[in-house]
């Protein structure tokens, strides 16, 4: 069975035992954290939401907090001497998927 979720405003699909990386979630390392936005679940009954699925809950382990990879952002205009360069590091949270309820 898989489920597809919303989080951090974007729309992950998951399957019990995976592990994920989603948007920076407020919790600590080893809490449980539950999704109550399930827009689909698939498998032997499938339910698709409007635009959530009805008592349907995903439950998962915070494995670890940390941040991606550093991106250089560099703006620029032409002729006009200005340049400004930037480093982002994304924040994360990986989860390992528990179980997904209906």
């Amino acid at each position: 069975m898989y489920a597809i979720i919303e989080t951090g405003g974007k729309q992950i699909k998951v399957e019990a035992g995976q592990e994920i990386y989603v948007e920076k979630v407020n919790a600590e390392a080893g809490d449980t954290v539950t999704f109550d936005r399930v827009l689909f679940v698939g498998g032997d009954d499938t339910k698709v939401g409007v635009p959530f699925v009805e008592g349907a809950t995903v439950t998962a382990k915070v494995e670890k907090q940390g941040r991606g990879k550093k991106i250089t952002v560099f703006k620029y205009k032409a002729k006009k001497n200005y340049h400004k360069k930037q480093g982002h590091r994304q924040p994360f949270t990986k989860l390992t998927v528990d179980a997904i309820n209906l």
